[in-house]
């Protein structure tokens, strides 16, 4: 369990409790996604959701705080790098630290599992989500990132 910090490192809320998430509260991280912009229509969020729970190499990490779910991050581990999507803190619990703790589960999650790197994606025009992980010590590192959608056969 951590607190909740403001920039000077004084306690300003609760303690936060940050645990797995069971498929149960897919729909309560599924509508932080979508509060937080982070949903978008090419992209099933339950399915997203639903198989990283099952697969045993993700997980998504959620903060609860006062009884609710207000903070997710979904990690993942391909063998070498380890991988956070969904990072999503709710409205009122922005710029208060939960988002940096969030951050450091998924090192501590990745770090067990001896991951080498974490990386993740912030889409171009989110400038205060870009700074916020250059704060943790995150770089923008100079490659192209290509992706190719596949066809689901059944």
């Amino acid at each position: 369990m951590s607190e909740i910090l403001d920039a000077r490192g004084c306690v300003i809320s609760e303690v936060v409790q940050i645990v797995p998430l069971g498929i149960d509260v897919i729909d309560a991280a599924v509508t932080l996604w979508r509060d937080a912009g982070l949903l978008r229509p090419w992209n099933n969020p339950w399915e997203d959701a639903r198989q990283a729970i099952a697969c045993p190499s993700s997980a998504i990490l959620g903060g609860y705080g006062a009884g609710r779910l207000i903070a997710t991050a979904m990690v993942g581990y391909d063998g070498h790098r380890g991988w956070v999507y969904y990072l999503a803190v709710a409205k009122n619990y922005r710029r208060h630290g939960v988002g940096r703790l969030m951050m450091a589960a998924c090192e501590s999650w990745l770090m067990e599992r001896e991951a080498v790197k974490i990386q993740l994606m912030v889409r171009f025009d989110n400038k205060d989500v870009a700074r916020f992980y250059g704060r943790l010590g995150y770089a923008n590192e100079e490659f192209l990132f290509f992706s190719k959608r596949l066809e689901q056969r059944s």
